[in-house]
């Protein structure tokens, strides 16, 4: 199947156009090699990214909040006390350090892994050891330019590959799209408005709810 400009601007109407357009290439060209070649498979796949990436606006995390609730709403483990989370208001570099600390092959809080590779691409891709295999992978490297991943073509690369490892068509096939956002989101943060942009995609493309 081939996605087109229309088709993608319904799914993601706040999104830039050149932007889109660059993004729909990638699409079209890497999303077969995956086997993301039905309707049913591509809606899922599309509608993950459109929340992820902000509809393309933010295509790197933004760790930057204001509120303590926030924080709490988000990590709720990290932060189980307002008092806890004020000192990370404002401050998205000194944040991530400390949320992504010692996992996803971060090192701990005084090596700046956390925010150095905070979430990047169509799916957010984060952690060191995300940003290693996609360097093993394309031979560009992600560890010491980790900003690339944003570029259409990696950040498109990276999802697939994370749709891939996780056999998610599987589990597209059937509709599950809340097992894929568990799979993708480890939980299920934001799962309605994920499944706003799954409905927006199976109607651009022609799905039968």
């Amino acid at each position: 199947m081939n996605i087109t400009l229309d088709q993608l601007m319904k799914i993601m109407p706040q999104a830039r156009t050149q932007l889109a357009q660059n993004f729909l290439d990638e699409f079209n060209a890497q999303m077969p090699q995956y086997s993301i070649d039905s309707p049913l498979r591509a809606a899922a796949y599309l509608a993950q990214g459109a929340y992820e990436s902000g509809e393309l606006r933010e295509l790197v995390e933004n760790m930057y909040y204001t509120t303590q609730q926030r924080l709490q709403q988000v990590w709720p483990t990290r932060f189980p006390t307002v008092d806890s989370a004020t000192p990370y208001i404002k401050n998205p570099e000194k944040l991530g350090d400390f949320v992504y600390a010692n996992r996803m092959g971060n090192g701990d809080v005084a090596s700046g892994d956390g925010y150095r590779y905070r979430g990047r691409g169509w799916f957010n891709g984060t952690g060191k050891a995300f940003y290693q295999e996609m360097t093993n992978l394309t031979q560009h490297d992600f560890i010491t330019n980790p900003d690339d991943m944003a570029i259409p073509q990696y950040a498109v690369l990276s999802a697939c590959k994370e749709w891939d490892d996780s056999n998610l068509n599987q589990y597209a096939d059937t509709g599950d799209f809340t097992r894929i956002t568990r799979i993708i989101n480890g939980g299920l943060t934001g799962l309605n408005g994920r499944l706003v942009y799954y409905l927006k995609a199976k109607t651009a493309l022609g799905v039968d709810s």
